[in-house]
């Protein structure tokens, strides 16, 4: 069997079902029952993590796990039962707009008193609570723009162009150096963080988890490519003020020139892409598929829906004084704790 042993290690399991998950990847074990993975909390960190594995099996996989695992029939079985147990729960907890207009519309307002994650941030985070959301956004970012990709096969004509010239964009237009999954790999080294290709999944939160699951639960499914489409769509035309917020983050914690770059290169570029997503890659999609504007719609609100989980989550934990991370970054992280006079006193859970 074909081992690739440059991918990253397995992590500890979170539960029954994510154990039983990992013991059959290595060899050592049988899958869970799909009864018994079917039960599992919908947001919690079991689930989530074993349907993050099973995922990660159609990108870069894990080291000593055989590639031929990503089409085995039982455990795609074991991940169809995860997955309906979490797309039930978005499609029943999913606050929904009553259109597709509306959901735009909402999209394209910024409330004039901010109060999420870049608000915070750019306000009055310190180095350390950037440092901690670089490494659960890893998890996205150095695979940036990948699960969208699963979409372009089951596009055609302007929605397919549309989509694969904003694509090339995020792949940096043909050098490798602006990919952007390289260059939040520069934004880590500036943050000291190991840029190792899933190193910090074993600290990334459940909400963390979800928000990169839902991207590849869209995209693996041609039945749910309306929905991907939107969730593209929420991203690229929030991105722009966002980041604008998260570059001035970086300038004023010190983050470093390459933190800076990373977000004023997507105030720029995203801008531009949210008119070619609103009114080519959707306006494109509608005019062939136009019964397809309701998973559009979805596509936008589940991803605000899972965003908004997450930024509760990290908002809650530091606000408390805590980490928002399950186990540390490294020793390094010990040393901003320790030194930052921004946040000593601050406590691990």
């Amino acid at each position: 069997m074909d081992h690739d042993r440059r991918g990253p290690r397995l992590p500890p399991a979170r539960g029954p079902v994510s154990a039983a998950v990992t013991a059959y990847l290595r060899g050592a074990g049988p899958l869970p029952r799909a009864e018994d993975a079917g039960g599992a909390a919908a947001y919690g960190d079991d689930l989530q993590l074993a349907l993050y594995l099973c995922y990660e099996l159609h990108y870069r996989g894990f080291a000593e796990v055989a590639a031929q695992r990503e089409w085995d029939p039982d455990l795609l079985r074991v991940r169809s039962a995860l997955e309906h147990r979490f797309l039930t729960a978005l499609r029943a907890d999913t606050p929904g707009h009553d259109s597709l207009d509306d959901a735009l519309a909402d999209l394209l307002v910024e409330p004039v008193e901010g109060t999420g994650v870049s608000h915070f941030l750019r306000d009055e985070g310190a180095l350390w609570q950037v440092r901690e959301y670089a490494a659960q956004r890893s998890l996205y970012h150095l695979k940036e723009a990948d699960p969208h990709a699963w979409v372009l096969p089951r596009l055609w004509g302007r929605a397919k162009a549309a989509m694969a010239a904003v694509e090339f964009d995020e792949w940096g237009g043909g050098r490798a150096e602006r990919v952007h999954a390289r260059l939040f790999a520069d934004l880590m080294t500036d943050l000291g963080l190991d840029t190792t290709y899933g190193r910090y999944l074993d600290a990334a939160s459940a909400e963390a988890l979800a928000t990169v699951n839902l991207m590849s639960l869209l995209g693996l499914h041609r039945e749910l490519r309306g929905a991907l489409v939107g969730h593209f769509a929420a991203v690229e035309i929030t991105s722009s003020p966002g980041s604008r917020r998260l570059a001035e983050a970086m300038r004023r914690t010190g983050a470093g020139p390459s933190a800076e770059f990373f977000y004023d290169e997507h105030v720029e570029a995203d801008a531009v892409h949210e008119q070619v997503v609103r009114h080519d890659v959707i306006g494109g999609l509608l005019a062939q598929e136009p019964h397809l504007a309701a998973d559009v719609a979805f596509g936008i609100d589940v991803t605000g829906h899972l965003e908004d989980r997450f930024a509760a989550r990290l908002l809650d934990d530091w606000h408390a004084g805590r980490s928002s991370l399950r186990t540390p970054l490294d020793e390094r992280y010990d040393l901003y704790l320790l030194n930052d006079p921004e946040c000593r006193g601050t406590r691990r859970v």
